[in-house]
């Protein structure tokens, strides 16, 4: 908490730069509470809403607002080990919610509201969650499933009264205040760095999303994303345009801008948003530094930007995907500042990026983070040369702070992902003569639209679904502002004729069915799908021509 590391030279840092890991780390006690009791009046989150309300926080607030949480989680029996689904919007309880967990050692998983009933009750019974913590907007998903969820055994929510639930305002006022000084239970033990701190889930190929945990030490990892790629200093504000939900706000939202000491700005978006809501904010609030998908940039240099005045933003970071050169020279046109790239996952931290000190090269992610090794492979496991695309792949001995522990109960993809004393992250890329990497794809079959990574096994088993379709193959389709959309091909049951009519009424059904994200913008009728000898679908052959149909000039989504 206390040295800044921000880079100086890259090579002088990736030779030296090291991350200690203590055997006893805990970021709301370490890191929250720290910066409290050194400052009581430092600034920790701006938080705003569309309407225009306004709240600010310190890490004196942040302190006794986790810990009046923990009290009331104690006293409903959430305990170290228990795990706990945390879904909620852009508000102040997420990051209070999230902090107490942590101080209890308890396992928090974020998860996007829009999860439909289906999705919660996977989530729930794969995970063994013990409790469920929303808003009375998605109450309503939870309670339809609650009675099959045989691990759930407490719902608690955020912003109101419900029969059944544990209702957080109530419990932080009646009979009187709860108290802001956490309460220690006996059998109640400090975090060991390698305890069990955070499950995401993310989405594969082959079946539902998978469960990446990570350990108490993953924030301290992302002291490369925060101090080292964001280039925080303790007096920034930072913005990064993420749902709490998602991985990515602990890559900008939470962990290594609150040990850095910065101020995180909060932008509480829902329902329809433009992208150009953005830029009166970044000017009103004197944001410092910035970090949004592609797919956002692509619509902010389409605004005039001449209008706002950014003299106080001084660095700007984009991942998800590579970042169109014309984005970054239009936007440097307009701001003064060129977007730094980056590469990670839900699984890693910030592990390969273009950084401060570095030439930045338009559509490259840049050279591997410090404190992690990464090398291109081929099948086999041996390196490629200059220039030749390989599978990215992260040395795991010395284990790397911010690399995730495991796939939880999934054994078959453990031994697929980390082979021989490598981490294989199912992507691939090349490296130039610089040693600067570009990326490739998938090496799998996930399509990342828009910041979201999204499963076609998922879409095709919605699409199924429906009485029309007899067989589906989903695939990333090449679009200008949000890099890949979902589309599907269909093959029609017989009986049923192609139509608009029909097109649309298979988009509703896949957003009833599923997360509304994942519906295909793109439907495609064919009379059949291009098939290996043993029958499996060749999606590389549909996304191969979906690529020349984009080169021609040919493809657009609704």
């Amino acid at each position: 908490m206390a040295e800044q590391h921000n880079m100086v030279d890259y090579d002088e840092a990736y030779a030296n730069f090291r991350i200690e890991v203590p055997e006893y780390y805990n970021f709301g006690f370490d890191v929250i509470d720290a910066w409290a009791r050194r400052d009581r009046n430092k600034l920790a989150m701006i938080w705003t809403d569309q309407q225009g309300a306004e709240r600010k926080y310190t890490f004196w607030d942040m302190m006794s607002l986790s810990n009046a949480a923990a009290n009331i989680l104690l006293n409903y029996g959430i305990h170290k080990g228990d795990r706990v689904m945390l879904m909620l919007h852009r508000v102040p309880e997420w990051w209070f919610l999230t902090v107490a967990l942590i101080k209890l050692g308890a396992v928090v998983s974020p998860a996007p509201t829009m999860l439909t009933p289906k999705d919660i009750r996977y989530r729930v019974d794969l995970g063994q969650f013990k409790m469920v913590i929303t808003d009375m907007e998605s109450a309503p998903k939870v309670d339809e499933v609650y009675a099959e969820c045989a691990s759930l055994m407490s719902r608690l929510v955020i912003d109101g009264e419900r029969g059944g639930w544990i209702s957080l305002p109530r419990e932080m006022t009646y009979p009187a205040p709860v108290s802001h000084k956490l309460v220690k239970l006996p059998g109640m033990s400090r975090t060991r760095s390698t305890d069990p701190m955070i499950i995401f889930f993310t989405s594969g190929t082959t079946g539902e999303p998978k469960m990446v945990l990570h350990d108490q030490s993953y924030p301290l990892g992302h002291i490369v994303t925060a101090e080292l790629w964001h280039d925080l200093r303790h007096n920034d504000l930072h913005f990064t345009l993420s749902d709490t939900g998602w991985a990515k706000s602990a890559w900008g939202k939470i962990f290594g801008q609150w040990i850095a000491g910065a101020a995180i700005f909060v932008y509480d978006i829902r329902g329809r948003f433009k992208a150009t809501e953005i830029l009166p904010l970044l000017e009103r609030y004197a944001i410092t530094t910035f970090c949004c998908p592609p797919t956002i940039y692509r619509m902010l240099i389409l605004a005039d930007l001449d209008k706002f005045d950014f003299t106080e933003l001084r660095h700007c970071t984009s991942a998800g995907e590579p970042l169109n050169p014309e984005v970054i020279r239009v936007w440097k046109e307009a701001t003064g500042v060129t977007i730094y790239e980056g590469y990670g996952q839900t699984e890693t931290v910030l592990c390969i990026g273009t950084f401060p000190p570095m030439e930045v090269k338009p559509g490259s992610m840049g050279k591997p983070a410090p404190g992690w090794v990464v090398e291109l492979h081929d099948d086999d496991g041996r390196p490629v040369g200059i220039n030749q695309e390989g599978r990215i792949a992260v040395k795991t001995d010395p284990r790397p702070v911010g690399l995730f522990r495991e796939y939880l109960g999934s054994e078959e993809e453990n031994e697929r992902a980390f082979v021989d004393g490598w981490y294989y992250t199912g992507d691939k890329a090349y490296m130039d003569e610089d040693g600067y990497y570009w990326f490739i794809g998938r090496d799998d079959d996930v399509i990342k639209s828009s910041g979201y990574r999204i499963g076609p096994f998922e879409v095709e088993s919605a699409l199924l679904e429906h009485p029309a379709v007899q067989e589906a193959a989903v695939v990333g389709s090449p679009d200008v502002i949000r890099g890949l959309v979902v589309k599907a091909f269909v093959v029609l049951t017989p009986g049923f004729r192609p139509s608009e009519t029909l097109v649309r009424d298979l988009q509703a059904h896949v957003k009833k069915t599923t997360a509304p994200y994942k519906y295909p913008r793109l439907v495609e009728f064919v009379d059949a799908l291009p098939k290996t000898i043993s029958g499996k679908i060749k999606r590389n052959e549909l996304r191969d021509a979906e690529l020349r149909k984009f080169q021609n000039g040919n493809n657009s989504a609704a």
